[in-house]
């Protein structure tokens, strides 16, 4: 089953070679990011209720005034954030498939999705995202200096029929791993 993404692109298009190689990877992000870490660590910003954004509704199957699960995390690799992580799915499926968004705390989500093989990962999708984009401000919280665009890329996860939307914005720092 395909969802309509029509903001988000199918190739990071204009990306720089080292940023590639990151956006395309289609494996679980936490675990790259761990093996070229010596110490890894997620910090829980944010775990709320708020209204999916608007390139997120049609995605999730959310009203533009209905309140969903928003999970929003830092990647830290050797104390320094290189991933902002937006996560959201619509409260109906916190009583169903996706209540663990509930009780993950500090744990790193792509773990527990890539765990389970019944969820199914849609296509990643890309995007440059510039300030007024509704995640942008968010991620460049975590920045001393702000970028004039950052990378992002997400993607669509279904659980018996119950859809998480996860939007992993890169920031500078992931550069300096090696990819």
């Amino acid at each position: 089953m395909k969802f309509s993404d029509t903001l988000w692109h199918h190739r990071p298009v204009g990306a720089d070679a080292r940023m590639r190689r990151w956006l395309l990877h289609r494996g679980s992000l936490t675990r790259r990011i761990q093996l070229r870490s010596r110490r890894f660590h997620v910090d829980l910003l944010a775990l709320t209720r708020a209204p999916a954004t608007r390139d997120e509704r049609a995605l999730i199957a959310s009203a533009a005034r209905i309140s969903c699960a928003v999970r929003e995390v830092a990647l830290h690799s050797d104390g320094v954030a290189v991933v902002f992580a937006h996560s959201v799915a619509a409260r109906r499926a916190l009583r169903g498939p996706w209540r663990l968004l509930l009780t993950l705390g500090t744990r790193p989500l792509g773990a527990a999705l890539f765990a389970d093989p019944r969820v199914a990962r849609q296509p990643l999708r890309y995007r440059q995202i510039r300030p007024g984009h509704a995640l942008y401000a968010s991620a460049c919280a975590l920045l001393e200096v702000k970028p004039a665009s950052l990378w992002a890329r997400r993607s669509l996860f279904v659980f018996r029929g119950s859809r998480l939307l996860v939007t992993e914005v890169f920031l500078p720092a992931i550069l300096a791993l090696p990819s």
